[in-house]
């Protein structure tokens, strides 16, 4: 490989990307079980819609219920091997900076209170994005309701199949959506490690510590990618949980459908 016996911290970074280009091989597979849940999921929404019998939805329930636990195991593989990455790009990171500004950069000190403070932002960042990303999921499904309620307010004959609903603008509306709520987000992912970066960096010429911006985005991204980690399992995860959870009830436990239950 070229890595002598004492350069331990290369030696970790070959294996660690040995590692994640051995997870991404498999990228095929894991692609495909992920997409088994949400074709499952359709075709238990077209089986309702259509009016199927009910032998058929209690078919489709199983299969869409199989198709959770295939998504929440394929998300995880994922995870994991998009943190390796993130891992490598940390690696990446420190390399560049010393070949750019030709001082040796091979450690951070998390001691150092500066440092602390970058890494905790970093930290609060993917709470705040996570946030972010669900106020916009909650607003879109909110347009999206009040649209379906106005079609239907304005063309009745579409409760009684006699006229088809405007699917294009459901979707357009969706996709609109999507693109105007993640423009703030997208900024300020972009936006802060930069901010962080020369912030820092002044202060540390300020103090005398030529290193310190480097050091403290270099924590940001290490505490960001921890937290991203544990935070994109929690989610993924909680999301599974809730999604079975329904069809659980869906089966007739805890009142069935329609009940409290089912609406919580």
């Amino acid at each position: 490989t070229g890595i002598g016996s004492t350069d331990g911290r290369n030696a970790g970074l070959f294996g660690t990307a040995v590692a994640t280009m051995g997870m991404l091989s498999n990228a095929v597979y894991i692609l495909s079980m992920n997409n088994f849940g949400p074709i499952a999921d359709n075709a238990g929404g077209i089986a309702e819609m259509s009016m199927q019998p009910q032998h058929v939805r209690d078919v489709t329930d199983r299969l869409d219920a199989a198709g959770n636990v295939t998504k929440a195991v394929t998300k995880g593989y994922s995870i994991g091997s998009a943190s390796m990455a993130c891992f490598l790009l940390f690696g990446a990171f420190m390399d560049e900076f010393s070949e750019f500004s030709g001082k040796p950069f091979t450690t951070v000190d998390i001691a150092t209170p500066e440092v602390l403070v970058g890494g905790l932002i970093g930290s609060m960042m993917i709470f705040y994005f996570t946030g972010l990303t669900i106020a916009a999921v909650g607003k879109t499904a909110h347009e999206v309701v009040i649209e379906v309620r106005r079609q239907f307010a304005e063309n009745p004959d579409i409760m009684t199949y006699k006229a088809k609903p405007d699917y294009e603008r459901c979707v357009s509306l969706v996709t609109t959506a999507a693109l105007r709520e993640m423009r703030f987000p997208g900024f300020i992912c972009v936006a802060t490690p930069v901010a962080v970066g020369l912030i820092f960096r002044f202060v540390g010429e300020y103090v005398g510590k030529e290193l310190l911006g480097a050091e403290v985005l270099a924590a940001y991204l290490m505490f960001g990618t921890v937290t991203g980690i544990l935070m994109a399992l929690f989610l993924d995860t909680t999301g599974g949980a809730w999604d079975n959870a329904k069809k659980y009830i869906e089966l007739g436990h805890f009142g069935g459908k329609n009940s409290e239950a089912h609406k919580a």
